[in-house]
Order: structure tokens, then sequence, then C-alpha cells
């Protein structure tokens, strides 16, 4: 049931679990939709340039598919979509998902004693203006040495095989050894609250 006194609409563009318990959390209803698109065919210099264009490939996928359904409700409400992506950053290098288990074994063993970074981007449409803008955000994880037996039984739990990087670090397991977040948490998890918020607003 879409909650008629909201003055706008939410589409969250995105299939992930976390993203949708944040934007839960901020107080949002909003219905999901997911983008089809190549992630790997997609290459820029910086992973700030990579993650914007990324949220704006999900965002033309899912506004492709909402002109192919035939919009029966007449709803005079704006529609915000929004849109985002997150990769993991290591020495320099952009990580996305890993893509076996001793990918994310590598991954791992690398963040243990060491760091990484995130890089979120926001890209929020309001499809009823065509105004669209995004902004990303970057956080820096330090680690405490990660014990090999915990790093074995983080890849039988099989999370991080599907999270960028291979980098959670909200999960029980991984928890006691994150030594220090500079920045926030959801935005390590894909959707920084404060800026999403702050393109909403902006977008209305």
């Amino acid at each position: 049931m879409q909650d008629k006194t909201s003055p706008f609409k939410v589409i969250l563009g995105s299939s992930s679990i976390a993203r949708r318990k944040i934007l839960a959390e901020m107080g949002y209803e909003f219905t999901l939709m997911s983008a089809d698109i190549d992630e790997k065919g997609i290459r820029k210099e910086t992973p700030e340039e990579l993650v914007i264009a990324l949220a704006e490939a999900k965002a033309d996928s899912i506004l492709s598919k909402l002109q192919t359904i035939n919009n029966q409700e007449k709803d005079e409400r704006p529609i915000i979509l929004i849109a985002a992506d997150t990769v993991v950053v290591y020495e320099g290098a952009v990580r996305e998902k890993p893509a076996n288990e001793k990918e994310a074994r590598e991954y791992i063993k690398g963040y243990s004693g060491g760091h990484a970074a995130t890089v979120g981007s926001v890209l929020v449409t309001n499809l009823k203006t065509g105004f669209r803008k995004g902004e990303w955000d970057r956080v820096e994880i330090y680690f405490h040495e990660i014990p090999d037996e915990v790093i074995e039984k983080l890849i039988e739990e099989g999370t991080v095989l599907h999270v960028a990087g291979g980098l959670i670090i909200e999960h029980p397991l991984i928890k006691p050894y994150v030594k220090q977040v500079v920045g926030t948490t959801d935005s390590v998890m894909g959707l920084p609250k404060a800026l999403t918020e702050k393109l909403i607003k902006e977008a209305l």
C-alpha cells in the first residue's frame, strides 16, 4: 500500500538488502526496482567517477523500464528515484564483488592489519521535473589483524562473496577486528543517509 499522505513517491533502484534497510530507517516508504546493467562494462579513471557512472547507468536502466510500464495510476505527486553504487578502494585499486572464494580470501587477508576505503554514490532523479544530481561519499576503514580462522568462517558463511571488495564491517564475525571507521557505517553499507537526505531535498 502506497502511503497517499506522502507528498512524493520514492523508488529505490537497488536490490541491496542493506540499502533497503537504511532507506526504511530514514522513514521513507518506497517501492523497489532493480537495474539490469553490465557493471564490468563501465570503466572510469577514478573510483569517484566510477560510482557516479554506475549509479547513472542503474537509473537509466530503471527509467527505461518505467517507460515501458504503462502508467495506469494517474499520480500527480513527484516520483523520486534513488540509485546508488559502492566500490571498495584498496591501495589505489578499485575492488568490486570478489569473483570467487579465493579472491575473497585474498581481499580480506589484505585488509588484515591494514586499511581500505569505500567510495559510494547516491544519484537522485525527480521523474516529474527531470532534475538529476549525484554525489559521492568516501569512508576510510582501519583493521586490526584478522585471524585466518575468522577469514575462513566469513568465507564459509558467504556474505562476503556478494559485497564489493568482500568488505563488511557490521558483520558480527568481523566487527571485533574493525579498529576505526572514519566516516559513517551507512555509507559503507551502501547508502549514506545525510547525502541521500540532502539530494532528495534538492530534487523536490
